[in-house]
């Protein structure tokens, strides 16, 4: 699966432009609070939501930034991956 990046989201859709996965994490007050997370049921159980979490971290580390995990995905990755920690801010 090809993500595509927009500023505060990462997303997959299919062929037909139907959502198949997202996150989201938009800026505010200079952290990017990580508020959603999608997998379309058709996809679920085959680690496309980490695969979204690792692309944001990857984006979030390049551009120097910090995160915000609020949605329980989120949180519940970045307790299981403390090597990102220092990400968090």
């Amino acid at each position: 699966m090809e993500f595509r990046k927009e500023p505060g989201r990462i997303f997959a859709t299919d062929e037909t432009g139907k959502l198949l996965a997202e996150v989201t994490f938009p800026e505010q007050e200079g952290v990017a609070v990580i508020n959603h997370t999608f997998v379309d049921g058709s996809l679920r159980g085959q680690g496309i939501a980490g695969q979204l979490l690792r692309a944001v971290a990857d984006t979030l580390r390049r551009d120097g930034r910090k995160a915000r995990p609020t949605c329980s995905y989120a949180i519940h990755w970045f307790e299981t991956h403390p090597e990102e920690r220092d990400l968090l801010g």
